[in-house]
């Protein structure tokens, strides 16, 4: 909430950013200097069928961001809002060729029409596409992920023969929204090029590979100048047509008109949000940073003027992010989630949150913990997993392009007291932090030679022991914003852009980006925690013998 006087003032103008994230829609009405004055929240539908299997609806979704934005913008007068952003997950939605949701699921319902980005339904097209060695796969770190939405659309077409007849759009989430807003079928650089392999990376080519989607069996996209995947492409923040049509208007409670900006994937609006906040004595310069958006996963976020290839890092992506740079992109599939699932899943959990009331249980976990290294006369809570070590993948490893990876605990005991998940939350939040040291390593190693800091928005950037882990375990001061909501801010910048409100996106993030505070690393944990990542690096060596003495390698 924004108690700045100028939230007051009758000359201001307002945006409205838009994030649909894995469980949820929010929606904010932020300040032309990029100040959350409210938000709102609602729940979305997600369908587990089957393992690995991951589906939403579009219709849900856009019921559910209906009611978000009327909810934010209802004390304002619609004249004031100036224009509109979304962000979204990299999930795969599907209509038919009137428009209406058309199903992905076995289920046969309609209503099932979005693959969630989560969902690894499409492994065995993933290493079908990935033998392939085609030469756009250099631009995804060497392999494609099942994440990505050309598997899912070969899963589409091999199983669902019925649903591939009768398509008549594939979108990204993102480009769906600015679809469902408009009526205009345009696409984002950003979406299609980090997701689709759509060529902006190639100098003076802005293109479908043809050859690669004839390789991989789904050369009939290309009917209709590619018609079903999106033949006009715009950078995020540029105008989609006219802006909000008649009938989205009415069900956002806007008016007709409202400047709507080209879309950005989540992750990517959070990097817009993060990568121009301020913090004295940090460098400024964009690609000094590594941006962290965390959520149920972790997305890792490097600009620079130049194409780097990173081996296992997505990209290079040429205007991806900010329109003339490239942009890598380094993750990890499970972050929040895997805190939440290693809580969730322990015995003592169910006892913590019967006498805690409304505290949350990482703060309980956290004040446990403090209390742990006082009593056991330690200099710093890291120690107390001396002899407790976790390998965090449990949903695949991106930079290493495997998804089939899997999670190690090292150092079970008999115990199941709420200590024992204490240590247990700790190592793995220790786990998180050395999966974003590997990729940080690898990014200096390509090329990235002057990373200086880390910026982190999102869910775990709320949480005092993994900031302080985050900047102890990579050895770098970590900026955390004042605005914490990065997202939120990333989409409400592209409305700002939409509608003019600054000349160019660069000068939308520095106006909007706002201030933050610093957690610098403490130069007496240091050493434990390079001992700690040499073990972290060896348990997944142990992974691969252990697979290898089995024989599933």
């Amino acid at each position: 909430m924004c108690t700045d006087n100028r939230c007051k003032t009758n000359f201001l103008a307002y945006f409205v950013g838009v994030d649909v994230g894995t469980g949820s829609v929010r929606a904010a009405l932020v300040t032309d200097f990029g100040k959350i004055v409210s938000s709102h929240v609602e729940n979305t539908k997600t369908w587990n069928i089957q393992p690995d299997f991951y589906e939403q609806s579009t219709d849900n979704i856009w019921e559910a961001i209906s009611k978000c934005v009327k909810e934010v913008t209802k004390t304002i007068n619609p004249a004031k809002i100036k224009g509109i952003g979304f962000d979204a997950t990299c999930s795969l939605a599907c209509v038919d060729k009137n428009g209406q949701p058309l199903t992905v699921s076995p289920s046969g319902n309609n209503e099932q029409n979005v693959i969630l980005w989560l969902d690894h339904r499409a492994m065995k097209e993933t290493e079908f596409i990935n033998n392939t060695n085609h030469s756009v796969l250099k631009y995804v770190g060497g392999k494609i992920f099942p994440e990505m939405e050309t598997p899912k659309l070969l899963w589409l077409k091999t199983y669902l023969k019925d649903t591939w007849n009768k398509a008549g759009y594939f979108f990204d989430l993102p480009d769906f929204l600015t679809w469902r807003a408009t009526g205009v079928d345009t696409r984002s650089s950003c979406s299609l090029v980090c997701k689709w392999t759509y060529e902006m990376n190639v100098e003076g080519v802005e293109a479908w590979n043809k050859s690669y989607f004839d390789t991989v069996g789904l050369g009939d996209l290309a009917e209709n100048s590619w018609k079903k995947i999106g033949s006009v492409v715009q950078y995020p923040g540029e105008t989609v047509g006219l802006g909000l049509s008649e009938i989205s208007a009415k069900e956002l409670g806007l008016l007709p008109g409202t400047p709507v900006g080209t879309s950005m994937i989540d992750a990517h609006a959070g990097g817009l949000g993060l990568i121009g906040c301020k913090v004295e004595g940090i460098d400024p310069h964009f690609e000094t940073r590594v941006g962290l958006i965390c959520g149920t996963s972790t997305c890792h976020m490097a600009v620079s003027k130049e194409a780097i290839f990173v081996p296992g890092v997505w990209g290079p992506y040429k205007s991806a992010m900010i329109p003339g740079m490239w942009l890598n992109e380094g993750g990890q599939s499970a972050t929040g989630k895997l805190v939440d699932h290693v809580i969730d899943t322990h015995p003592a959990s169910s006892e913590i949150r019967k006498k805690i009331g409304n505290m949350h249980i990482v703060q309980y976990l956290n004040d446990l913990l403090y209390k742990m290294t006082e009593s056991q006369g330690l200099s710093n809570v890291a120690f107390l997993t001396k002899d407790f070590h976790v390998y965090p993948d449990f949903h695949g490893n991106r930079l290493l392009g495997d998804p089939t990876l899997k999670g190690i605990i090292c150092g079970l005991s008999l115990a199941s007291d709420e200590e024992n998940l204490a240590i247990l939350y700790l190592a793995t939040v220790q786990a998180l932090c050395y999966g974003t040291r590997q990729i940080i390593d690898r990014l200096k190693e390509s090329g990235y030679k002057n990373i200086k800091s880390t910026l982190i928005c999102g869910g775990l950037s709320k949480n005092p022991i993994f900031t302080a882990e985050q900047a102890n375990i990579c050895n770098l001061p970590v900026v955390c914003p004042d605005e914490i909501e990065s997202v939120l801010l990333g989409s409400a910048i592209l409305g700002a852009v939409a509608a003019n409100h600054f000349d160019t996106l660069e000068h939308a993030i520095q106006s909007m980006g706002g201030n933050g505070k610093a957690v610098f690393p403490d130069q007496n944990i240091i050493d434990f925690h390079d001992r700690k990542y040499r073990v972290f690096l060896e348990m997944y060596n142990d992974q691969i013998k252990y697979r290898k003495l089995i024989g599933t390698l």
